[in-house]
Formats: structure tokens, sequence, C-alpha cells
């Protein structure tokens, strides 16, 4: 095989790879294969995910790996996510001694495209507020998540901060619940979607600045208190709705004694019953069994 030919070989195959690359790109197939190892318990696909992750970094690290069609520079240079670093000397003086960056990762720059940007806050000189931004922050920076979306959580952390300041105008003891209590839910190892739905902007600062302990719980928090109020109806209804009208009970509020009562299974069938009174006079209700 001439000279001519091995060199004929090698540019049709750079071509090729190009094309891959582009392909790969614009059906965004990194952020659906890096979703797949994140939400399977099979660590077999688990490992063939990552496998297939590394060998796409691969690819790029190699000769020519990093260019891109002029339309994704376009997208690139319209795009308003920043990574928390960019902006900063080492990030600069990394971005020079690496080619202008050429090598990136289709995984994280699947995820950057779907992260809302919102207005930059303000900045203070305020301790209190200062200090309250850092634990925000910290709170947002729980598990690995901003990783692999590639929020600025200083940023995210102080829009949420400015919400709160602008509702209360101070930094007094409501203001520190307020800041308080996001905290606390984001930290919260057992309330995820909560924290992702922050980093990626679907839950804005404004939004999250201004959420319920309802709103913000987990959903399995949330089912536990749907079946508590399930029980208390049940328990208010059982008293009143067809119970037997009795002399047999006194009231512990008023010491009244024309009660309503109603006995029913609870619990298994070798337990007692549960027995749901109900005082006509005062409207008390108490059961046992």
């Amino acid at each position: 095989m001439g000279k001519k030919e091995e060199e004929e070989i090698i540019r049709i195959a750079k071509k090729m790879d190009k094309m891959a690359q582009k392909k790969s790109g614009s059906t965004r197939i990194g952020m659906s294969v890096n979703a797949i190892r994140k939400q399977s318990t099979d660590d077999e696909v688990t490992s063939l995910a990552k496998s297939l992750i590394k060998s796409w970094k691969k690819l790029l690290d190699e000769p020519g790996g990093g260019d891109k069609s002029s339309e994704d520079k376009r997208k690139e240079q319209n795009s308003p996510v920043m990574s928390p670093s960019q902006g900063s000397p080492e990030a600069k003086e990394e971005s020079s001694s690496s080619n202008s960056s050429s090598k990136c990762d289709p995984v994280d720059m699947a995820s950057n495209s779907l992260i809302n940007t919102f207005p930059r806050a303000p900045g203070t000189s305020d301790s209190v507020r200062i200090k309250c931004r850092n634990l925000l922050t910290a709170a947002l920076q729980t598990g690995e998540d901003h990783i692999a979306i590639g929020s600025d959580c200083d940023e995210l952390g102080a829009q949420i901060e400015e919400c709160i300041f602008q509702e209360f105008k101070n930094t007094d003891m409501k203001y520190k619940n307020r800041v308080r209590s996001r905290i606390s839910n984001l930290k919260d190892v057992k309330n995820p979607n909560l924290r992702r739905t922050v980093l990626c902007g679907n839950v804005s600062p404004e939004r999250m600045a201004g959420m319920s302990a309802e709103e913000m719980a987990s959903d399995e928090l949330r089912e536990m208190r749907k079946n508590l109020t399930k029980e208390a109806v049940r328990d208010h209804q059982m008293s009143t709705t067809g119970g037997t009208q009795t002399d047999l009970f006194t009231c512990g509020k008023c010491k009244g004694k024309r009660c309503t009562y109603t006995q029913v299974q609870t619990r298994s069938a070798d337990e007692p019953m549960t027995t749901f009174v109900f005082c006509n006079d005062c409207g008390s209700r108490w059961k046992f069994c």
C-alpha cells in the first residue's frame, strides 16, 4: 500500500470520527446514557454505561476530537450558562493551556443545555447575608448533582438569599428561619429531587425562597402526611356517623355522659376492636382499644 493511499485512509477515518461525534451531540445520547446510569439499580448496566461514556471521552481526547461544527459553536456562544469557576484566573490559565478547551465532556454538554438561568443577584457587604449565602451554596452542593448538572451553586445561593431578603427587608429572626428551612430541605438526602429541580432551574430561586414546608417535602413525607390526614378524617367520621348513643362513657373535657360510640376492627382479627367515642355536648373525640 502506497503512502498516498495510507494518507487517504487516515483522512477518511478522521472525517467519519467527526461525523459520529456530531451525530452523538445532536441526539444528546450522552445525556440519555448518563441518566440511565444514575437511575439503574443493575450493576452491569451501570458499568456498561460508565464504560461507554469513558470511550466517548477518550474519542474526544484524540487529535481533532474536539473540533466542532459551526452550528455547535454558535449554540455555545449564545448559551447563557456559565460554570462556577468561569472567569477566574485559574479557569483562564487552564483554557489557554488546553488550546481553547478543545477537550469537552459530551455528557456535561448535554446536561448544561437543560439548565434555566435567571438574572444575577446583586452583591452585598452584610456579614449575615454573606454567611447565609454561603450556607445555601453548601446545601446546594450536597451530593454530586451540581457537578453532573454543571450549575453555579454560588450564584443560585445568592439569588435565593436575595429573594428572601427582598421579602423581609432585614435580617431578623423571620429572615433567618426562612433561610434555615431552605438549607434543611436542600440538604435532605431523602429529598434529592428538590435539590435537582433547583439546580436545573425548574424551580426558580424566587419560588424556592417562598415555598412552604408542604411544597418542599419529599414524596415519602407527602405520602405519610396524606395517610395521616385520611386516618384523622376516618376517626372523625367513625365517631359521628352511624354511631350508637350511650351514657356509659364520661367525657374527659366536659364530664358529660351523652356520647356516641362506634367500634371498628382496625387491626388483625385476634386483636381487640377500636372504640371511637364522640361527646355530643362539647364535641370532644377520643378512642381506645
